[in-house]
């Protein structure tokens, strides 16, 4: 029983007129692809013949469709959907919009419904299975529309799961030491990211919940970094302008910018790097985000904590002995004598304090630490060991 109860020979007859009717059908598909797409043009002329098989399926199961409703799925329709499928993923690797496949497909449908409802007419079929077919045609198009988006997908996702494996291995060999040039401009090659003359690390502190997102926002010339407990990027150039825009992209995010490198050295500066997260961990360096390079003193002070603990009671032991309150004002008053040259009235405006109670403060000191204030050799120490942090 058919949906219009179309004579089997009438069947026979329409689906032998569409068959003879396919070549022309074809061409006309090829040159009307040919103004806009050009490259799928030469593809249905290249390989016309394999085209010419998956058409002749698609106007069988059309009218199977159409006139048949105990119609089953053929054996070769399961091909035809991979067939599309395929094509689909051919667009993501060529770098074509998906959008640029599907309206050619829906060129192609038009002409194809051209066709058939000449055909139909000729052959006097009825109004309602000559809706049928083209209800069934274009329905039958978007089916195949559907395929080439999931293999378009597919292979998206593919290729981004193989982009990111690339580039933690590239990221992996330009944190290595061990590594070789000859290595990281294959890798970069595999991970498509144009190799940078210089570099810097960024590494995001792991207690801001922000960190992750930020990094996650910085522009396609960042390299990712997820490396055991690194959470990071290796950025690209960062200097001048683009300085100021990871600035801007980082601020809230708890980050540490190391210095700008060649990108051959660039895992000498991770070690610096990890101290200064650290160091910002610790509120040694409160900059957001903080950039190395403008705290090398600082972090070159605090880069071993023991020697600089030992430096600190040795040059602080003539406070030995004094009560906690009287000790901490004294050593905040010589941190701020040391850093201000001197100077009491700047001292006393740092401390917020009369100019008399920076008097009696450094009268005390003198008697403390006697002939050792007036020695640069011994100033430059208390420096060393006091105002960095």
């Amino acid at each position: 029983m058919t949906n219009s109860h179309l004579p089997a020979a009438k069947v026979v007859e329409l689906e032998q007129q569409l068959g003879d009717r396919l070549p022309a059908l074809l061409l006309e598909v090829r040159d009307g692809l040919a103004e806009n797409w050009p490259d799928y043009a030469a593809f249905l002329e290249d390989d016309l013949d394999g085209i010419s098989g998956a058409a002749a399926l698609f106007l069988h199961r059309l009218i199977q469709m159409a006139t048949d409703v105990q119609a089953r799925p053929l054996e070769d329709e399961q091909g035809l959907q991979l067939l599309f499928e395929q094509i689909g993923g051919l667009q993501w690797q060529a770098g074509h919009d998906l959008t640029r496949l599907l309206t050619a497909y829906q060129l192609g449908a038009r002409i194809a419904w051209r066709h058939v409802s000449e055909t139909a007419q000729a052959l006097d079929l009825s109004r309602e299975l000559i809706a049928v077919l083209a209800e069934t045609v274009f329905d039958f198009v978007n089916q195949l529309s559907q395929a080439s988006t999931q293999g378009y997908v597919a292979a998206q996702s593919a290729d981004s799961r193989a982009r990111d494996r690339h580039r933690d291995e590239l990221a992996d060999l330009l944190l290595s030491e061990r590594s070789s040039m000859v290595a990281i401009r294959a890798a970069a090659d595999r991970a498509r990211w144009q190799l940078p003359a210089q570099a810097a690390l960024v590494l995001a502190g792991g207690d801001e919940p922000s960190s992750r997102d930020v990094l996650s926002r910085l522009d396609s010339y960042s390299l990712p970094l997820r490396q055991g407990t690194l959470v990071g990027a290796i950025v690209a150039d960062p200097v001048g302008a683009r300085r100021e825009q990871l600035r801007t992209a980082l601020t809230g995010a708890g980050c540490v910018v190391g210095i700008t490198v060649p990108v051959e050295i660039l895992a000498r500066s991770v070690e610096l790097t990890q101290l200064a997260l650290s160091l910002r961990g610790e509120g040694v360096l409160r900059d957001d985000p903080v950039f190395v390079d403008d705290h090398l003193d600082t972090i070159i002070v605090h880069r071993d904590a023991r020697l600089l603990s030992f430096l600190r009671d040795q040059v602080l032991a003539p406070l030995d002995g004094l009560p906690k309150g009287s000790r901490d004002r004294l050593v905040e008053t010589l941190v701020s004598w040391l850093r201000h040259h001197g100077d009491r009235v700047a001292v006393a405006e740092d401390l917020h304090v009369h100019p008399q109670t920076v008097s009696y403060r450094l009268g005390r000191l003198r008697s403390l630490f006697g002939d050792a204030l007036d020695s640069p050799r011994e100033r430059s120490r208390m420096l060393l060991a006091l105002a960095w942090g």
